[in-house]
């Protein structure tokens, strides 16, 4: 009995210490959240040969394989595509539009592709000095090949099988490549590299695609699971994930959202956005110490609206409309004095009168004006 009694104190002992241990190596809710964000290491992108600049034109072969290679492809977006038929135009290396105008453009109709984001290649089309790309069905719904079917009606009319005009596509966009005299020969793989600073054709997954169109620092922020005062909502969630927590307040006249991760006993991350930039964030420890940053600590790039509001009156013609007298010049032109406007021109008092007595403008006929 003594033997026993001590074997099932030992017995319960032992499955005490293995609970523990269980307990202690178990993954916290806010660790499992942590590991569905993939910490991916990106490749560095290395073209391959440069296409030869006495190259001769595309070959009918090498179109149509360009067109079974390309069509149907899914990549990724390593910038935003406007919405509908505004796409975008790449022309040695650089897209347009870009900066100010494509900020404008995204307001305007909406992003239908965002930098990281999946795009779907559906449509390829080698013209005489570009190339074609539908990007997710493109800007418009194109017909399927019956419906350019047509019958003959009476008096040998054509009545079309369906309707004929062609509905537009709101979730589509394009991207058209030019080049400088034509479309030349080369291969898939160089096709690849010109399309690079828009289309992906590398990336693994949209985590490994996001992060390439990010600066060096926010990057290195993502990976390590970190937040940085500056970041833009899309960051944070690359950076955390969804929030399992939101509240909405309001800090003198300025509306903000926080974003709470965590939860105790383990470290509660609070971040503030106001507007779609990360302005506060605060982390409370497990042993109570609260850290607190505010100071900006990464900058990233905005539209500069003075350079383009420039650029556009640079680009306005000579021979613009214009209210000013022949030969006058904008510094001679008339000025509000203290902020308030010239009187209008006062018009001359010899008004001509109606030919036969008539009335004529300004007068009193009838008693009415």
């Amino acid at each position: 009995m003594r033997l026993r009694g001590l074997w099932l104190v030992f017995s319960a002992f032992l499955l005490c210490s293995l609970w523990l241990s269980a307990q202690d190596n178990a993954p916290t809710k806010a660790q499992k959240k942590q590991e569905q964000i993939p910490n991916v290491q990106t490749q560095t992108f290395t073209p391959g040969p440069p296409i030869p600049a006495d190259a001769p034109r595309m070959t009918k072969q090498t179109r149509l394989e360009i067109i079974r290679d390309f069509e149907t492809q899914i990549v990724y977006a390593r910038t935003a595509f406007p919405m509908g038929t505004k796409g975008l135009d790449l022309r040695n290396g650089v897209t347009t539009p870009a900066g100010a105008e494509l900020q404008q453009a995204l307001a305007l109709w909406g992003p239908a592709v965002r930098p990281g984001d999946p795009a779907h290649i559906t449509f390829v089309q080698i013209k005489d000095t570009h190339i074609h790309f539908d990007i997710n069905g493109g800007p418009v719904h194109r017909k399927k090949w019956y419906q350019h079917i047509q019958v003959s009606g009476a008096n040998n009319t054509e009545v079309p099988l369906s309707p004929t005009e062609q509905q537009p596509n709101p979730h589509g966009t394009y991207l058209d490549l030019y080049f400088d005299k034509y479309v030349p020969e080369m291969t898939a793989q160089q096709l690849r590299d010109l399309l690079y600073p828009a289309l992906d054709f590398n990336a693994r997954n949209k985590e490994e695609a996001y992060l390439d169109t990010v600066p060096p620092k926010v990057k290195e922020a993502i990976q390590a699971h970190h937040v940085l005062v500056g970041m833009n909502s899309e960051m944070v969630l690359h950076a955390m994930g969804k929030p399992p927590r939101k509240t909405r307040e309001k800090d003198g006249d300025v509306d903000y959202e926080e974003w709470i991760y965590g939860d105790p006993p383990h470290d509660v991350d609070f971040v503030r956005l106001v507007g779609d930039e990360v302005v506060r964030v605060e982390t409370m420890k497990v042993g109570g110490e609260k850290i607190v940053r505010t100071e900006k600590e990464v900058i990233l790039e905005k539209p500069d609206q003075d350079t383009e509001a420039k650029k556009q009156q640079e680009d306005r013609p000579a021979n613009a409309p214009s209210l000013r007298r022949p030969g006058e010049d904008q510094e001679n032109a008339p000025k509000p004095a203290d902020g308030v406007n010239p009187t209008m021109p006062v018009p001359p008092p010899d008004i001509p009168q109606a030919p036969g007595g008539g009335s004529g403008p300004g007068e009193m006929v009838g008693g009415r004006h």
